[in-house]
């Protein structure tokens, strides 16, 4: 299994529009990075990770051709308003592309983007809408997908719940302000783990920041942690140079592999 980080930084993205900080204007390729989103090769295809609004450069640069199903964490819109750009997916597969995301949430999804979810939207002869279909999942109710089990783990993010997932030996979390009981035990045990953090000290009200994460990562007691959704308050070398051992922040292209129990 590869876990391909596609975008790792926050709702704004980094160069923050107008921002002339040292992270915004940085030549270390590293410190550029687009909003959240990642990929996982699997034994049956590949599962997108929310779908950003950069998601059409992320996917070019990372050269992906296909694309299987997509699982959202939740639907923010630095999370889901690239969903446009799967169109290409479903032309070339001539097939409904599966969307897992939280039950519920199908009637927001719906309400956003019909031409997208509603099975009863039809395209013009001779033009293509995304058209995927929608597939609801509940916390802690294993989900299959391309021949892996999925565990959906819920954590906070202010009056949001978002759905990490632990698939394997790989734990994933975004846009979380803590890991709940029930949660952090379904993450024990996994050799990576990635989770949000914004940056050190001044605590945010629904993420992360360093500090909190590096607690959180702690109690889960993976093998490697990588840090993702950062913001420009944190430069990737300086914050690589002061994380522990076990502990680094992932960047735009990062991909890793993860063993299989």
């Amino acid at each position: 299994m590869k876990l391909t980080f596609l975008g790792t930084g926050t709702s704004f993205g980094i160069p923050v529009i107008g921002c002339h900080c040292a992270t915004c204007t940085s030549k270390d390729p590293r410190d550029s990075r687009t909003r959240h989103g990642a990929l996982l090769n699997l034994p049956a295809g590949r599962l997108l990770v929310d779908a950003p609004p950069e998601l059409r450069l992320q996917l070019v640069r990372e050269g992906v051709d296909h694309i299987e199903a997509v699982w959202l964490t939740h639907l923010h819109a630095d999370h889901v308003h690239g969903a446009d750009d799967l169109r290409i997916f479903r032309f070339r597969a001539r097939a409904d592309m599966p969307v897992y995301c939280p039950e519920g949430s199908h009637h927001e999804l719906l309400r956003r983007f019909p031409y997208i979810f509603d099975e009863g939207i039809r395209p013009p002869p001779g033009s293509t809408i995304p058209q995927f279909r929608l597939h609801g999942f509940r916390a802690f109710d294993p989900v299959d997908i391309l021949g892996r089990s999925f565990l959906p783990v819920p954590v906070p993010h202010g009056s949001t719940t978002v759905y990490g997932f632990r698939v394997g030996s790989l734990g994933y979390v975004t846009d979380g302000k803590s890991l709940p009981p029930r949660t952090l035990e379904a993450l024990r045990g996994v050799r990576v783990l990635v989770l949000n953090a914004l940056w050190w000290g001044n605590p945010h009200p629904t993420h992360f920041n360093v500090d909190e994460a590096l607690e959180a990562a702690a109690a889960v007691g993976a093998e490697r942690t990588f840090l993702t959704h950062l913001t420009h308050e944190v430069k990737h070398q300086e914050l690589l140079e002061s994380l522990p051992a076990g502990v680094e922040p992932a960047y735009d292209g990062l991909a890793i592999e993860i063993g299989d129990e």
